[in-house]
């Protein structure tokens, strides 16, 4: 991240195909502020017709590199709001109408492995549920677990399950906190699951205000 705020990428792979993915996504969101590479959503993939011109497992690792390169954006933007403040949707020139389907995806990598039995009396769904009920006060709130899509993938131990959520949730909460903030509240919400097994989030954090101009 540069002084202006803008993030830039750089990777490499010993395979041409991957690099080249990888050169998409480099040179597509390299100069952006975080603020927007946040909001990308994958369906991007689809208008350019990719989807048609990779293996599903191409396709799925292509989506991987944008969901890594929105956590290490993620990273950066918390870092940086501690030290100079946040940037806003009105310094990346962005409408806070924006539209519904801009999901911000935001891969969460952790090394621990296995949960404990005793622990986890309630599905993790229940209590993904139960824990942004208790602290973030929804008016909506929808919990999709799509551990299945990604069976088998790195990072997801032998038959892991409940380990990929997509998460919607429409809160007050939400009312004059940035995007990264946002994020932030529900990372800490999850905090406990994140460290033993839940993978990987997908998120639409928006204010009641903003869920009703869609």
């Amino acid at each position: 991240m540069d002084e202006g705020k803008r993030v830039y990428f750089e990777a490499e792979s010993d395979s041409m195909l991957t690099r080249g993915l990888a050169a998409l996504l480099v040179e597509g969101l390299s100069g952006a502020l975080a603020v927007e590479i946040l909001k990308i959503s994958p369906d991007f993939i689809q208008m350019l017709g990719l989807n048609q011109s990779l293996t599903p497992s191409r396709s799925n690792g292509f989506l991987n590199m944008l969901k890594l390169m929105q956590k290490k954006t993620l990273e950066l933007a918390i870092e940086a709001e501690s030290t100079t403040g946040p940037v806003t949707e009105k310094d990346a020139g962005i409408d806070g109408r924006s539209p519904g389907n801009k999901i911000s995806e935001v891969k969460v990598l952790n090394d621990v492995k296995g949960t404990s039995p005793a622990v986890e009396i309630k599905s993790r769904k229940e209590t993904i549920r139960q824990k942004i009920e208790t602290m973030l006060n929804p008016v909506v709130l929808e919990v999709e677990d799509v551990s299945y899509q990604h069976a088998g993938h790195a990072g997801v131990q032998g038959g892991a399950s409940e380990t990929h959520f997509n998460l919607k949730i429409v809160s007050p909460i939400f009312d004059g906190k940035t995007l990264v903030k946002r994020h932030r509240l529900v990372y800490d919400a999850l905090q406990e699951e994140l460290q033993n097994g839940l993978h990987a989030l997908s998120i639409v954090a928006k204010t009641p205000t903003e869920a009703e101009k869609l």
